[in-house]
């Protein structure tokens, strides 16, 4: 990419400006770039000649420094371009601004001397200031001339010497700036060293408490598993009690119903049997004519019709047949007697020979011989309708007689 000049283009130009310019006291300059990018931006600038601008190079950047210096032959201003690349800049970095060195040349144009720098020793102000002498093209002064004849030529010929001028100045500021960045190295080393130090004791002390509250949330974790293990056992033991409690009274409350069923069933439910005792003797007593009077007179009318001959023999007569009698109602406010289901059933074909057949519905004690006992469920056969409230039918003994009707049901 491009070098960028516009972007700081005031302060560049008004640097330039003041180098150039033979009546300022400013005569260098030094540009740099801004961080990674491609921006020039101006780094320093200063009156103290080639010295001071060699100090201000950074072996970590690339730089461009435009300097005014006087040719020690002619005593001309002559300027002085230096593209500095410095020993620490890395080779994509050097690679991508290689292209800008001609951008700079000719944003710093006026430049008699052009130096490619890499190390300190390509910028010594000596070695610059010779490239200078030989760039103005004379070894001699235009300002003072004289005659060869009135002088001393002295020897002709340089004189041999592999003496060499030493400059203090620039060997005490080449000493100290060699200190320098070697003390700015180990300030730098020094200083990581803390940071690194730093970051493990902050770690350490990030992980030592990542490890505390573990162990905390596992001490917790573990004394709300024990306190809801304890509420799950204690759940669990009452859940049981309850259940063997509820077990114990269905238990009790079966083996009362079984207790009340079974005493019920021995007693033959005394209380409706008594109930409807009652009232068959009430229909009874309600009755103008008894029963058995009237059962014992019709037998003996057959039998005196028996022993007196007819003349002829009488025509039949159809026989009435037994009208069952409709059923007593009940109290309204009496609940009807539960009767319970009994397997027992009896045939049809059977039921048929043995006429009209009843099923018991209370147990009942015959009062003489001419009435019949029964218990609850026992079937009684051959039944003759002979009264509204009492029949005659043959009992589970084959004994024949009478037994209330309302004590049975027909079947």
């Amino acid at each position: 990419m491009a070098v960028n000049l516009s972007k700081n283009g005031a302060a560049l130009s008004a640097a330039y400006n003041e180098v150039v310019n033979e009546k300022s006291n400013t005569n260098w300059a030094l540009f740099t770039y801004e961080g990674n990018s491609n921006d020039i931006r101006l780094a320093e600038k200063g009156d103290g000649g080639l010295e001071e601008l060699v100090e201000e190079l950074n072996s970590g950047k690339i730089m461009y420094a435009f300097c005014r210096v006087e040719d020690p032959n002619s005593g001309l201003p002559k300027y002085v371009l230096i593209n500095w690349t410095g020993e620490g800049v890395k080779d994509a970095r050097k690679g991508l601004c290689a292209n800008h060195v001609s951008s700079m040349a000719n944003f710093l144009k006026g430049a008699h001397v052009t130096v490619n720098a890499r190390a300190e020793e390509d910028v010594e102000p000596e070695v610059i200031m010779q490239k200078v002498a030989k760039a103005s093209g004379a070894n001699y002064s235009f300002h003072k001339e004289t005659s060869s004849r009135y002088q001393d030529s002295g020897p002709q010929g340089p004189v041999g010497s592999v003496y060499q001028k030493t400059n203090a100045m620039s060997e005490i500021r080449k000493t100290n700036k060699d200190n320098f960045w070697a003390q700015a190295e180990k300030e730098e080393e020094r200083r990581r060293q803390e940071e690194r130090r730093r970051a493990d004791e902050e770690r350490q002390h990030l992980e030592k408490e990542r490890k505390d509250r573990e162990v905390k949330e596992a001490v917790q974790r573990d004394k709300r598993d024990k306190e809801r293990a304890v509420q799950i056992e204690e759940q669990k033991k009452y859940q049981q009690q309850q259940e063997a409690e509820s077990k114990e009274k269905e238990k009790q409350r079966w083996e009362q119903q079984d207790q009340m069923e079974s005493a019920q069933k021995k007693a033959g439910r005394p209380g409706e049997s008594v109930e409807k005792a009652n009232e068959a003797a009430s229909l009874i007593s309600q009755r103008t004519t008894n029963p058995r009077d009237m059962f014992k007179q019709r037998e003996r009318g057959m039998t005196s019709d028996s022993n007196v001959p007819s003349a002829a023999p009488p025509s039949p007569q159809p026989e009435e047949e037994p009208v069952a009698s409709p059923t007593v109602q009940e109290p309204k406010n009496e609940d009807p007697p539960q009767v319970e289901e009994n397997n027992y059933e009896v045939p049809a074909e059977e039921t048929q020979d043995r006429g009209i057949c009843a099923r018991a519905l209370y147990d009942y004690e015959a009062a003489d011989d001419t009435e019949i006992s029964f218990d609850p469920d026992e079937i009684i056969t051959g039944i003759e309708m002979i009264d509204e409230g009492w029949w005659r039918g043959y009992g589970p003994n084959g004994h024949f007689g009478m037994f209330p009707a309302n004590y049975v049901e027909l079947v």
